[in-house]
């Protein structure tokens, strides 16, 4: 799918902090709750930018898990370039363009969150802001430094997307796209994913290079382009591999290969659900598997 380009306008997210145990009521907003939302929206984002007033500001109203925004080619924000091409167009000076869901209730496919990612704490409404690149660079530049520490929403705002949702909220907050993978970065290394990070983020921020995983207790994985590639080693082979960190008694040693087994299954659903594609690389015995993945 060719893409509408992104690359120097203004992503970010409108994120809401869920009280632990709770969701959502509703995925998305109708028409005018989406247009109230959005007034409020513009209104904070001022408040901390001015040089957004002369921005073109497009929201959706429905609410994702953070992976589906920290995706390769920013899918989500790339929906909302393409949606603000079809919008109607003025000569009243920058739009306010706001997507929700129809008069139905239901929510259109471009903006429909997956509903197998629905159990996070952090739930999130892209936001992209467009215009000239002299002001669009302003903003990049003062988002990246103001709103991780001044970006929470308003009071009215807050309230008012809290009920909108049908949600139980800790906080309201504005973040860029980058605040939002340092956020999740230090999420994954509360959950022991640390070491797969870098893999994530070199996927999402500088896709043409490449980046391994290549530190025993983990699965080997090597990056590059934009093709996840994991070592699949059969016990000999992963014996071999991680023998340094391994109880030579034999009940342990097969607790410890179903452990690794799964802690692939999980490093790969990860992986599913930032869309990064993954295929397993079969290592023969007796071969370095470095060498093969290098090879592959």
């Amino acid at each position: 799918m060719t893409h509408t380009q992104t690359d120097n306008h203004v992503m970010a997210v409108l994120a809401m902090e869920l009280k632990p145990g709770t969701r959502p009521k509703n995925p998305a907003l109708p028409v005018h709750a989406a247009g109230k939302l959005m007034q409020w929206v513009a209104r904070d984002l001022a408040a901390l930018i001015p040089e957004v007033q002369q921005l073109e500001l497009v929201m959706a109203a429905a609410h994702f898990d953070s992976a589906e925004v920290l995706r390769p080619d920013w899918p989500l924000h790339h929906r909302l370039a393409e949606l603000q091409q079809r919008a109607p167009k003025h000569d009243d000076g920058p739009r306010l363009i706001v997507f929700g869901a129809d008069e139905n209730g239901q929510v259109p496919q471009p903006i429909q969150s997956d509903p197998e990612m629905q159990g996070g704490a952090l739930r999130v409404l892209p936001l992209l802001l467009t215009g000239t690149p002299e002001i669009e660079k302003i903003v990049n530049e003062k988002a990246e430094s103001l709103l991780l520490e001044h970006g929470m929403a308003s009071a009215d705002t807050a309230l008012f997307t809290q009920e909108a949702f049908g949600a139980e909220l800790e906080h309201v907050r504005f973040l860029t796209h980058y605040d939002l993978i340092a956020m999740i970065a230090i999420q994954y290394q509360h959950q022991r994913l640390q070491k797969v990070w870098p893999i994530i983020e070199t996927a999402l921020l500088h896709p043409d290079q490449e980046a391994w995983l290549d530190q025993p207790p983990e699965p080997l994985m090597r990056y590059s382009g934009g093709l996840v590639r994991m070592a699949l080693l059969g016990f000999d082979g992963w014996y071999a591999r991680h023998a340094d960190h391994l109880s030579h008694d034999s009940a342990k040693l097969a607790r410890a290969y179903y452990h690794f087994e799964t802690r692939q299954q999980q490093i790969a659903a990860i992986l599913e659900a930032h869309a990064i594609p993954m295929s397993f690389v079969y290592c023969e015995k007796g071969v370095d598997p470095v060498e093969t993945m290098r090879q592959d």
